[in-house]
């Protein structure tokens, strides 16, 4: 009996050993009138060369155009036809065989192909299409039993049951076989898996013999158990298997689930498990790779896949199997927590798998800042450098300020710089090389290989460090950015230059004159080792720096006392440094102050460091800056420098610049210093006048003072007394003041005095008198003119030179003129023509008097400039300065 797959049309064949096998078509939505059964489409018999022997396999086509039965005799019928219409059908022996029939399937496709197992082989037949017609051929020697053929509806391919595995056939021959060992009853495909009946345990263990080989062992016993069993052969494992008490008659699939029929008449149905169900049963029996298998063969999406890999890794890990378990997790790296995974291998043991599974979080570009700095810590503990360097080269995506943390942390600076350069980070290329590594060389050289905005703030970063290590460079780079010549320090590849024989410094120092490298002293004769390497690097042609060609660089020059706290505690570079600067002619007048300001102080600095000659040249170099009418200091801030450092020649040159040379003296004094008073007397005294009465007081100020300046004494009494600078009792108050002058010092000098006083008392005397009868004479002439009458004898006019005729006007002053000669204009008052000119002169004399004697500031500043005081105060007496004002 068979059923139509999507139809409801069933096969039915019946037999009776007296009578040949009846087929018919039953249609089963039709129900028969008469019987109300299915309805019976078509009835015929199979023909077996009226050969009585039973049917021992019988297949069908799912059109019912074709359809073969095996018998037990070893011959094939197959019956073409329509049988669903009743329209006739044919009938045709295809094959005979002395072995019998065990299985029968069709392969349907552009030819239909005929399976045949007999108990000894398997064959196929070509039965329409190309190749018709040609006799059956043999595929193996080996046979099947009754039941154990069937075909796989998806793939076409014949499955065949033996005792000793499963095999499958397609178009080509034997495909592949899957072992399975114990005896086979029935075969079935169901989806994806091969369903089995084992036949109960023979009570014999005698050989099979035909008959029990042909019908599949011995007689079934109605009680005896048989085992059913569900193989899926693409992934190699048993799914189901189970005892069942009663023989399994038949094995079928509908509705998707998969019935067993015994022969005490039980139906068994089996439903197929989901997918997560299976999974769940493969993770209980810890069947992981299975269940990996089952994920992949389903198409789980990765999420479903990862969980299951990540399943299967903890499980290996538990069982200490820690390189398979890291290969799970890797390949399950996308959907789990890196965390969990990191704690499984935090015991240093496991520290290379550790690094594996880090390694791919960055590849997969996965990482956290945390990862970076685990991975480069376990590089760092196991000290693999090769692999850390292959790190940082690869390009991986990792955090780079973690990295190059994690590499200072771990002593690894080349690989921290290398990081650093690769990102453009300059600052901390810089960094690196002078707080880590401390190559100071290299840290400049890269610092003078950059723009501007690049090396300047990186330079006065770290310029203490740089001035200390590489003091002859860093200053030549200061030098060169703070004039506004420098550029980018440039490579390329040096000329190799032959070696001369003999080795002469002369000759190296020529081969290093073609070599233009910035900062370089270029006047140091090498050491013949130095020689040797210098030779050595030429002929390599390795990089040296460009030459001069190309011009500077476009930047705005920082002010230079911006560069100025960088050269502490390193004075002679500060020197070098500041004195270029000043070469340097395009400096504001500020900068130029406050470089010159700088300079003088750490001249005076280095001066009060040395002695001796050395002393002598620092304190020359400084005078040198303030020698001179211009210079670009204040005066405060020089004189207030020297008092410092105790340097009197500043002090002395800026006080006589600015005029003050009464304060050089007293400076000498002040220090005791009488030599310098009396140099600073020497050459200022002329000039200033007032020094004078200073130095008197000076000299005789203490014995000692006095010792040494005994000579000068006299030469300042001479010009005190010579220019009056001061009064006789004035020098005689200063002298007794410290009681160290002696009468004897100054006997000499107040002889001089009273012999003078009196020569001038006795003039002045004369003076007096002479002054006294002038007035008197005045006197009696405005008396005479005031009370007398005057007579004019004077017979001619005095303008004219005529003889005076009326009318005639007389003057007082004895002076007579013609009216016609005075051009006198109406009532106007006359005036003497001869005497109007003196008599004007008085008056504006008199007046300016007048104007004068308010001008107090006048009278002050001439007393101040006059020697002779009493005669200053005197004049201006005369003048009115000191009259009580008039009163109205």
């Amino acid at each position: 009996m068979k059923q139509i797959n999507g139809s409801s049309l069933l096969v039915t064949i019946s037999e009776d050993l007296s009578n040949e096998p009846t087929l018919k078509v039953w249609a089963l939505d039709k129900p028969d009138k008469k019987t109300g059964g299915p309805k019976c489409l078509s009835s015929l018999s199979v023909q077996n060369g009226r050969k009585q022997f039973p049917i021992s396999a019988f297949a069908a086509l799912d059109n019912l155009s074709q359809l073969a039965v095996g018998f037990a005799n070893g011959s094939v019928t197959v019956v073409r036809g329509d049988l669903i219409n009743d329209r006739g059908a044919k009938q045709r022996t295809v094959f005979e065989s002395e072995e019998p029939i065990t299985g029968v399937e069709f392969r349907d496709g552009p030819t239909t192909t005929l399976y045949l197992a007999t108990t000894g082989r398997i064959l196929t037949l070509t039965i329409t299409g190309r190749g018709q017609g040609q006799p059956a051929k043999n595929l193996e020697d080996h046979g099947c039993g009754v039941g154990c053929m069937t075909v796989d509806k998806e793939s076409g391919d014949i499955v065949v049951a033996r005792d000793d595995a499963i095999y499958f056939y397609g178009v080509n021959g034997r495909g592949p076989s899957y072992a399975y060992e114990g005896p086979k009853q029935l075969v079935s495909v169901f989806g994806s898996f091969v369903a089995l009946v084992t036949p109960p345990k023979a009570d014999s263990a005698s050989k099979p013999s035909m008959l029990r080989r042909f019908v599949g062992g011995q007689a079934n016993d109605l009680y005896k158990s048989s085992t059913f069993a569900l193989l899926d052969t693409d992934l190699k494992y048993v799914a189901h298997t189970e005892t069942l008490l009663a023989q399994i008659r038949v094995v079928f699939a509908e509705w998707g689930d998969l019935f067993l029929l015994t022969l005490d008449g039980k139906l068994f149905r089996y439903h197929e498990k989901t997918l997560s169900q299976k999974l769940e049963t493969l993770y209980q029996r810890d069947l992981y790779v299975l269940a990996i298998n089952l994920a992949q063969k389903a198409g789980v999406d990765n999420s479903q896949r990862n969980t299951i890999l990540r399943k299967y890794g903890d499980y290996l890990h538990k069982k200490g199997d820690y390189d398979t378990a890291m290969q799970q997790y890797l390949k399950a790296i996308d959907n789990t927590e890196p965390s969990q995974v990191i704690r499984k291998f935090l015991d240093s043991q496991r520290i290379n798998n550790l690094i594996e599974y880090l390694e791919e979080l960055h590849e997969q570009d996965k990482a956290t800042v945390d990862h970076t700095t685990l991975l480069l810590n376990c590089y760092a503990k196991l000290k693999d450098t090769e692999k850390l360097e292959a790190f940082i080269k690869s390009g991986t995506n990792f955090d780079l300020e973690t990295a190059i943390a994690m590499c200072r942390q771990g002593g690894y600076h080349d690989q921290a710089v290398y990081l650093s350069k690769k990102h453009g980070e300059h600052d901390r290329v810089v960094d690196i090389l002078i707080e880590d590594s401390k190559d100071y060389e290299e840290a400049l050289d890269y610092i003078s290989r950059h723009e501007p905005e690049v090396m300047y703030p990186n330079l006065m970063r770290y310029a203490r460090s740089l001035l200390e290590h590489c003091p002859h460079d860093a200053t030549h780079l200061f030098i060169d950015y703070y004039t506004g010549r420098f550029r980018p320090r440039k490579d390329e590849p040096l000329v190799a230059v032959p070696a001369t024989p003999g080795g002469a410094a002369s000759t190296v120092q020529n081969l290093a004159s073609f070599i233009p490298l910035p900062y370089r002293q270029t006047t140091i004769i090498p050491t013949p080792a130095a020689q040797d390497t210098t030779q050595k690097d030429s002929s390599n042609g390795e990089l040296a720096a460009a030459d001069d060609s190309q011009g500077p660089s476009e930047y705005d020059v920082p002010k230079p006392r911006t560069a100025f706290s960088s050269f502490v505690d390193h004075p002679d570079q500060f020197i070098i440094f500041l004195e270029a600067c000043l070469q340097e002619g395009n400096m504001d007048e500020k900068d130029k102050v406050d470089v010159h300001t700088t300079l003088f102080e750490v001249y005076l600095e280095v001066a009060a460091s040395k002695t001796g000659a050395g002393k002598l040249e620092w304190e020359a170099k400084a005078r040198t800056l303030i020698d001179g009418k211009d210079i670009s200091m204040d005066a405060s801030n020089v004189l207030l420098l020297s008092h410092l450092s105790n340097f009197r020649d500043g002090t002395v040159l800026v006080r006589e610049q600015q005029g003050l040379r009464s304060d050089i003296f007293r400076s000498y004094a002040s220090a005791g210093d009488t030599a310098g008073a009396i140099k600073a007397l020497r050459k200022y005294g002329p000039e200033e006048p007032q020094l004078y009465p200073a130095a008197l007081a000076y000299f005789t100020s203490s014995p000692k003072v006095l010792e040494e300046a005994r000579d000068e004494l006299d030469v300042v009494l001479k010009k005190i007394d010579e220019d009056g600078l001061m009064a006789p009792l004035q020098v005689i108050q200063t002298l007794s003041t410290k009681g160290v002058a002696t009468m004897g010092m100054v006997k000499k000098y107040l002889s001089d005095t009273i012999e003078r006083e009196r020569k001038e008392i006795s003039n002045n005397r004369r003076l007096i008198e002479s002054y006294r009868g002038e007035t008197d004479t005045k006197r009696k002439e405005m008396d005479e003119l005031g009370n007398k009458s005057a007579v004019f004898q004077t017979r001619r006019c005095s303008a004219c030179g005529g003889s005076l005729d009326l009318p005639t006007v007389h003057f007082l002053c004895k002076h007579s003129f013609h009216q016609r000669c005075l051009n006198q204009v109406g009532d106007e008052e006359v005036e003497c023509p001869k005497c109007a000119p003196t008599n004007n002169n008085i008056r504006a004399f008199r007046k300016a008097q007048e104007e004068s004697a308010d001008r107090h500031e006048m009278f002050q500043d001439a007393l101040q400039r006059s020697r002779d005081k009493f005669g200053t105060i005197s004049e201006f007496f005369g003048r009115g300065v000191m009259a009580a004002p008039a009163t109205e």
